[in-house]
């Protein structure tokens, strides 16, 4: 074609090149035939010069078929992005007729050609973005696949009958596409990474029966031929096999249950690592998912798997090796800083914590970092990094790939092929180009070694011949030198220390290790000991350090997330030198390990609201019918948010009231989750019961004791009566099995008791103690507002008004909450003969103490003993029921400190009594969480808290022993 005849945007557009490029442009133009047709779009025509300079792919495909421009023009394909399942309506179309194997073979490779190009040159023009590109290659990837075994499929049945299962069901191939066509992210110029399974095995229905395995492999191979057979007309993709099971000596195609097998018991870490990316592309979409999720336990282990650091960094180390044994630096893909490294950091965080973070089983990359940046996994600016570095990679990557359609990823050394890179990528000139892609791959390799440079690496490198702790832990020192280095290194009784760290490295667990758990303890243990020899107490902190390590050291994934976070041993060694009780809560919930890695957030607490919204995300991951996995969540949930507050108790980080507070808001939070669980396990088996007015009834919570006063300890039960609305009698419930209403709420009330107090994996809820209902033991589990009223006006003893005054509703409508709210104040606000009041409570409190106080003489109980806690929550309790009925006020709160000020302006108490009972009552209940946290009971000696329970006895002996000055209003009387 004679270029001065060219339309003029086309001309236009050629000097706009850069000069090296102009030449191999206007050839191609030259070659076109002089009868082919141009676009008539003068967008598309200005445009061609750049696409063809940037792309020799682009210029060839053209001239081959120069219709294939002028129909993606006419049709208006580069003008936009296709809708879905476009590409497979398109290619249906262009398959329909063909019956011959050759004429399928052409048809796939013109529709990939055509489709190629109008990629690419959306791409290169800028008319489609990356995200679109990678989008569209793999689409087309997916429907090429799936029509080519649609149509050989159906040939084949046809030939030797259709293979079916043991029941007669007829079977379709699976067809698993890994790597980036599993993550829809695949590249211009890619292989295609497939693995072939069919649901199980069977012959099939011809004349002549064939084993399904048969069947499958001729399929498998017809398939691989269609798409990586060479022609005329070319390739579609090349196919490789290799990552199925067994590798290239494994059988092509798989039966499911042969395949499951494989990985329960031959399933090494790379597989683990190629299947995050899995994905049905072709074949039985339903069998395929199904196949997916029974592998997902091989892939996302259970809990926090740290030791996917060590395999991924021995799989990178491999790669880098073969850098540079093949020289390929220039590697966009493979070299430091490349794309493998971002794809190792997203799939490394996907290993370790998907197993409990269903969110991060996403195939997308870009996804899965934006996932660690919202949970503070990765830091924010890492994130933008890692999107930004991986997405210039991408193009850079497509823009090679698309010159000539080749796979490649090393930078071009042809100069020719230099230029059309800066053009592509809109650089003015090389140097600027490798300018612009090293600050890339230098941020990226940063954030790469952050995350996968083993942190002992340096230390490891150094020797010394001054003996030291991995000297002591290996005994190849004699037992004087062992105990110089543990005195030298402040540990106090040696020989104990050594006899106990003895026993711990000869002990069954550690010789029962395998070769990799013994190589990460033998790592993680100098590095144990001098943390405890810099805590206040080494010899403590060793004892429970071993005491921990002994329950965890077989679940090495423990010790691999210990030695790839120095930190974390640091927070470890504080806390359980500070805290048998936390040290002890870490060996029955060795999953909390992971909150030692940020001190941010592992020494602060959550407000109510964040609970509920954090519990709330985390219940959204679970299967809604799986009632096992959501109790492990809740578990979870409330171990990590009480190790919190015991963290930062023993720092110091929040005032020691506080600590009750948030122990409350978590036990809260928990039963808010409990309820509707429960109540949808219940429904769906019985329906709901009605009210009078049609309405589903209301059920509710009411904490009594610690819980409804704000006051819970670590390891407190919770004291709860369950409440509903009233309902009509002799009415049913709305479901198939229908039961009585006072049934449905009883069972309702077994199932919350189950699910708080059940042993799971890990652990329990919360002990429930529902002693405190109507009737006690001998009363129904559940009661209807209107018989609670009933009976706590007619039938409820003293002591039980005394427990409402810290009765509150924690779970249940509002509409429920204010009924209740109104029950417990007509109660409480009744007018009481104070004398015969005061007389009732002094009792109970004398049998209480005389029961439960201390026998010794030298020591003080804290909560029973006179002068201490619950001579306190008697007096405040008293004073609210002897003054509610003229002073409302006192029904505002339920906590004793708030209470004692209530006391205090209703003139119940002095302002000195009110001073005098809340300052002693902080004090206790500071006290009793730090005994708590030592294990150690709840008695001091009597002398460390004289003055405070000289002062509460003192109290209690004007107030409830003398009748004389029993509150201020009878004092000035």
């Amino acid at each position: 074609m004679d270029i001065n005849r060219l339309p003029a945007p086309l001309q236009a557009a050629l000097p706009d090149l850069p000069e090296p490029l102009q030449a191999p442009v206007e050839v191609a133009l030259e070659r076109l035939p002089g009868d082919a047709a141009l676009p008539a779009d003068d967008a598309v025509l200005a445009e061609l010069p750049r696409v063809w300079a940037m792309s020799e792919f682009a210029s060839r495909t053209c001239l081959r078929d120069p219709d294939v421009l002028l129909a993606l023009t006419e049709r208006g394909d580069l003008a936009r992005s296709y809708k879905l399942g476009e590409y497979r309506e398109r290619l249906r179309g262009d398959l329909e007729g063909i019956e011959a194997e050759a004429d399928l073979h052409r048809a796939l490779r013109r529709f990939r050609a055509r489709e190629m190009l109008r990629i690419a040159w959306r791409d290169l023009s800028g008319r489609g973005d990356l995200d679109e590109t990678l989008h569209d290659l793999s689409a087309l990837a997916d429907v090429l696949i799936d029509e080519a075994l649609h149509w050989l499929y159906a040939r084949l049945c046809a030939q030797l009958g259709t293979p079916r299962d043991s029941a007669g069901n007829a079977e379709q191939m699976i067809v698993l596409g890994m790597g980036k066509l599993g993550g829809r992210e695949l590249n211009f110029s890619s292989d295609i990474d497939l693995i072939f399974a069919f649901p199980e095995p069977g012959f099939t229905d011809g004349d002549k029966p064939k084993a399904n395995e048969q069947f499958f492999l001729q399929l498998g191979r017809s398939l691989i031929a269609a798409l990586d057979q060479q022609t005329p007309d070319g390739q579609c993709f090349r196919v490789d096999m290799r990552l199925r099971p067994y590798g290239e000596s494994g059988p092509l195609a798989m039966s499911v249950p042969a395949m499951e097998l494989y990985f329960l018991e031959q399933g090494r870490e790379w597989e683990r690592y190629a299947l995050i990316k899995a994905r049905v592309v072709a074949g039985d979409q339903a069998a395929g998912a199904e196949l997916l999720e029974t592998l997902s336990p091989f892939v996302y282990r259970k809990y926090l798997d740290y030791g996917a650091l060590e395999s991924l960094r021995d799989m990178k180390a491999m790669i880098a090796r073969e850098v540079r044994r093949r020289r390929l630096a220039d590697n966009v893909k493979l070299g430091r800083g490349g794309i493998r490294e971002v794809e190792f950091i997203a799939q490394a965080f996907q290993l370790i914590r998907g197993g409990q973070e269903p969110a991060l089983r996403e195939r997308g990359l870009q996804p899965v970092l934006a996932y660690l940046a919202d949970q503070a996994l990765i830091p924010a600016h890492a994130q933008a990094d890692l999107t930004a570095g991986y997405r210039y990679l991408r193009v850079i990557e497509n823009r090679i790939q698309a010159m000539h359609d080749r796979q490649a990823h090393d930078l071009p050394t042809d100069e020719l092929d230099q230029a059309r890179l800066v053009l592509a990528m809109g650089e003015q000139d090389w140097a600027s180009l490798r300018e612009t892609l090293d600050d890339w791959r230098r941020r990226v390799q940063g954030h790469f070694d952050q995350v996968f440079v083993a942190p002992q690496q340096e230390d490891e490198a150094e020797s010394t011949d001054v003996p030291d702790f991995a000297d002591v832990w290996h005994d190849v020192l004699d037992d004087e030198g062992a105990q110089e280095v543990m005195a030298h290194q402040g540990f106090t009784d040696t020989d104990t220390a050594l006899t106990r760290l003895q026993r711990f490295r000869d002990g069954s667990r550690v010789r029962a290790l395998s070769d990799q758990g013994r190589t990460r303890l033998d790592r993680l243990m100098p590095m144990l000991l001098a943390a405890a020899a810099g805590s206040e107490t080494p010899d403590d902190a060793l004892d429970r350090l071993i005491t921990l390590l002994d329950g965890i050291v077989r679940r090495t994934a423990y010790l691999a997330l210990l030695n790839e976070h120095p930190m974390a041993v640091s927070q470890l060694v504080r806390l359980v030198a500070g805290s048998p009780w936390i040290a002890r809560y870490l060996s029955l919930h060795p999953m909390l390990l992971d909150e030692l890695l940020d001190p941010r957030t592992l020494y602060a607490p959550l407000s109510r609201d964040a609970l509920l919204a954090e519990a709330q995300a985390r219940m959204a991951t679970a299967d809604r019918d799986d009632l096992e996995q959501q109790m492990e969540i809740l578990r979870q949930f409330k171990q990590t948010q009480v190790l919190r507050v015991a963290a930062a108790d023993l720092a110091g980080a929040i005032p020691v009231m506080l600590v009750s507070d948030y122990l409350t808001d978590i036990a809260e939070v928990v039963l808010e989750c409990v309820l509707p669980l429960a109540w949808r396990q219940v429904s769906q088996r019985y329906g709901e019961p009605l009210r009078a007015d049609g309405e589903v009834a209301d059920f509710g919570m009411v904490a009594y004791g610690k819980l409804g006063s704000f006051e819970l300890g670590y390891g407190s039960d919770l004291d709860v009566v369950f409440l509903h609305d009233t309902v009509p009698a002799g009415t049913a419930t709305t479901g198939e099995k229908p039961v009585e209403p006072a049934v449905f709420f009883a069972r309702l009330a077994q199932r919350i008791i189950h699910i708080l107090n059940t042993p799971t994996p890990g652990g329990i809820l919360y002990e429930v103690d529902t002693r405190l209902r109507p009737s006690g033991q001998s009363g129904l589990l559940t009661t209807s507002l209107d018989a609670f009223a009933e009976y706590q006006r007619e039938r409820a003893w003293t002591w039980e008004h005394q427990a409402l005054v810290r009765a509150r509703m924690v779970v249940g409508s509002e509409a429920l909450c204010v009924a209740f709210r109104g029950v417990r104040r007509e109660i409480l606000k009744r007018p009481r003969d104070r004398a015969e009041l005061r007389e009732e409570v002094r009792r109970m409190r004398e049998r209480m103490r005389k029961e439960l106080g201390s026998r010794n003489r030298a020591s003080f109980g804290l909560k029973q003993d006179r002068g201490g806690i619950a001579d306190i929550e008697f007096m405040v309790q008293y004073g609210v029921l002897a003054g509610a009925f003229k002073c409302p006020g006192l029904l505002r709160y339920t906590d004793n400190i708030r209470l004692l000020d209530e006391l205090e302006r209703a003139g119940e108490y002095s302002s000195e009594q009110a001073r005098t009972l809340a300052d002693a009552y902080r004090h206790y209940r500071g006290l009793v969480h730090r005994l708590t946290l030592q294990e150690q009971s709840a008695e001091v000696p009597v002398n460390a808290v004289e003055t405070s329970r000289s002062a509460v006895a003192d109290v209690w002996s004007a107030v409830m022993e003398l009748g004389a000055a029993t509150n201020a209003e009878e004092s000035r009387a």
